[in-house]
């Protein structure tokens, strides 16, 4: 009888909202194509600077750990290091992507945003992210960044 009154109240609860509870909407798919256009592709499978800078805010931090002592990345670090990387070794015109993204999480309240995001290459697990972004006039930006690089 319990479990009859649980999934009945489950079926109410999705038809009021009119979708599944897990089913992401739209500010949820709006930072899925920020994360997307600007840090996954952008920085990881195709160094794109304006793209990167169209998703991520100015003031962005990377925070990481090295030899147990907190570091900064600050965004335009960042670009230049991968401007550099484009002037010593241009991708070819038809590169395809090498880093694919499966979204663990996106967690979106009013103006803020969290999302984890793992990170694979040749189907193996590279990094386990977690973005912090804001909402701006202009839409979601990526606002921080720390992260797991799996061995």
């Amino acid at each position: 009888m319990r479990r009859t009154f649980v999934i009945a109240v489950l079926l109410i609860a999705t038809a009021a909202t009119g979708r599944a509870a897990d089913a992401p909407g739209p500010e949820q798919l709006a930072v899925q194509k920020v994360v997307m256009d600007s840090y996954v592709d952008g920085i990881h499978n195709f160094r794109r600077v304006e793209a990167i800078k169209a998703g991520f805010h100015p003031g962005f931090e990377m925070l990481y750990l090295r030899e147990g002592k907190l570091e900064k990345l600050p965004i335009y670090n960042w670009i230049a290091g991968i401007e550099d990387r484009n002037r010593k070794e241009p991708l070819p015109a038809d590169a395809k992507p090498t880093t694919t993204a499966r979204f663990a999480s996106i967690d979106v309240t009013g103006t803020a945003a969290v999302c984890k995001v793992e990170l694979t290459r040749d189907g193996k697990l590279v990094f386990t992210d977690y973005l912090s972004l804001y909402k701006f006039d202009d839409g979601w930006k990526i606002v921080g960044k720390v992260f797991h690089r799996h061995e």
